[in-house]
């Protein structure tokens, strides 16, 4: 087996610091029993529920939408506890669980915005379009890790735990105001967020692939 170079984890997202202490102290008082690898797959299968649970919607929507809130606080659970009680204690692996846990998360996450497609609260087409530019920054992402020996966890103050929130914070208004009024026409409110949120992205991908582009460029650059 290669000599391994683990990645710098950076994580610099609003809740980082006080989730990180959330999750130290569950993994410090989870049995024995219940393993990464058990979370890991909570984690995955959550986040096909949630997908599951938004296309359900469209035939009930009470169901469907309460459905996902549980899935994604489900997801939340096992998709950021596994990596902790490997390290609480002590049981790293880290190549596996950095290949397998990402593997799953791009394929949970298709899923999931493929399921608010086939809903009624979000047009397939803006569906897309959030989940091609969600895994161009993740494409990104990775190859930065592998290139700079640096994992970062977040988009400055945005990470996958105030993802969360928005979309549990989006399927409360659901129930009582589904459509916003946006430069003077209605819209569906996930469809306006999903455009928020591919053009964040979209900024996200130009402005890390510059600076890690930028960075490596001077570190190689002998002339």
């Amino acid at each position: 087996m290669s000599e391994f170079q683990h990645a710098a984890r950076e994580h610099t997202s609003i809740t980082a610091s006080a989730e990180r202490r959330l999750l130290i102290w569950i993994a410090q008082h989870l049995p024995p029993w219940i393993n990464s690898d058990h979370l890991t797959a909570l984690g995955f299968l959550s986040m096909l529920g949630a997908g599951l649970s938004y296309w359900y919607s469209a035939v009930d929507k009470v169901a469907g939408l309460s459905l996902a809130a549980v899935f994604l606080v489900l997801n939340w659970f096992g998709d950021s506890l596994d990596g902790t009680v490997a390290r609480v204690r002590n049981v790293q692996r880290p190549r596996y669980g950095f290949y397998l846990d990402h593997v799953l998360d791009s394929i949970g996450s298709a899923f999931l915005i493929t399921g608010l497609g086939l809903s009624d609260i979000m047009s397939m087409p803006i569906a897309m379009a959030l989940l091609v530019t969600y895994l161009l920054v993740s494409i990104e992402t990775f190859l930065a890790t592998y290139a700079l020996g640096k994992f970062e966890m977040s988009a400055g103050f945005f990470g996958p735990t105030e993802l969360r929130i928005l979309l549990l914070t989006g399927n409360a208004f659901l129930f009582y105001r589904p459509v916003v009024n946006l430069f003077g026409g209605q819209y569906k409110l996930f469809d306006a967020g999903g455009l928020c949120g591919a053009a964040g992205l979209v900024f996200i991908l130009i402005q890390s692939t510059a600076r890690h582009a930028a960075t490596l460029y001077r570190e190689e650059t002998k002339w």
